[in-house]
């Protein structure tokens, strides 16, 4: 089932958000090895060409780059218009870049949050805006999002991210609902600790991420949840089984819990 469902988009095209690390790196891999179509962005774009060049060499599938920091709102419409502009009919859709920001809301500056809503929220909301009235009109497509293990509590010292991801969450069952009908999918995403650049990134303390899954084995989790057509998916059985024991527990037992976890 592994390997069928990573030629699910054989012959077609994806774009992937975030493609130039992480997470976004190994989807690439992933869809490239079953016969996908890649359309990579990123800020990085001295990676993405690398990248390009490796899986087109290896795989024999066409890879297109395109630089875009989605920091700035312009940027999805930006993408769009370049995969317009060369004629690229997009089936599946990965809304995989974000970030986070650890410490204490108070102190983290105010830009650096609204950025991450703006990366985080608003450019997944646009660019499935963007991309969706064309597969619903086709009656096919799919859409992937990144959510996360936070989607499903407050995370204090990661407040503000923990609300983006369960947006992110929200958003995407919703809207898979709405377009099921259609012959459309759209699954979220939901990795617990992962081995990428993020928590570099986001100045989290090593002991969150002590018993991190690989970023290739979350990547191929999201896709086969999306091939057999699931709204949501949690990659790792202890962290579905965090997430089942936080529903009996009082939130805000669970809060504190994660307080103790986090705090700097």
């Amino acid at each position: 089932m592994a390997d069928e469902a990573l030629k699910t988009w054989a012959g077609k095209w994806a774009l992937i958000t975030g493609a130039s690390a992480g997470i976004g790196l190994e989807f690439a891999k992933l869809l490239a090895a079953g016969g996908t179509n890649l359309v990579l962005t990123a800020r990085r774009v001295d990676r993405l060409q690398k990248l390009a060049a490796e899986l087109s060499a290896q795989h024999r599938v066409q890879v297109e780059v395109f630089s875009a920091d989605l920091v700035r709102p312009e940027a999805p419409v930006e993408i769009f218009k370049f995969t317009a502009g060369k004629n690229i009919e997009v089936e599946l859709l990965i809304n995989n870049a974000g970030f986070g920001a650890f410490g204490y809301a108070y102190e983290i500056p105010v830009e650096k949050m609204l950025e991450m809503i703006q990366v985080n929220c608003s450019a997944v909301v646009h660019l499935t805006r963007l991309y969706l009235p064309e597969m619903v009109a086709r009656k096919h497509g799919d859409i992937l999002i990144l959510a996360s293990l936070a989607s499903f509590q407050a995370v204090p010292f990661n407040s503000v991210y923990a609300a983006t991801k369960a947006f992110d969450l929200l958003f995407a069952e919703g809207v898979a609902e709405e377009v099921l009908e259609f012959g459309v999918r759209v699954c979220a995403l939901c990795p617990g600790s992962t081995t990428t650049e993020f928590q570099q990134v986001a100045e989290q303390p090593d002991r969150v991420f002590k018993s991190s899954e690989t970023a290739e084995k979350v990547a191929r989790v999201g896709l086969e949840a999306l091939a057999a057509g699931k709204s949501y998916v949690i990659s790792g059985f202890m962290n579905r089984l965090m997430k089942e024991g936080q529903r009996l527990a009082p939130r805000r037992y669970v809060t504190r819990t994660a307080a103790k976890m986090m705090r700097p």
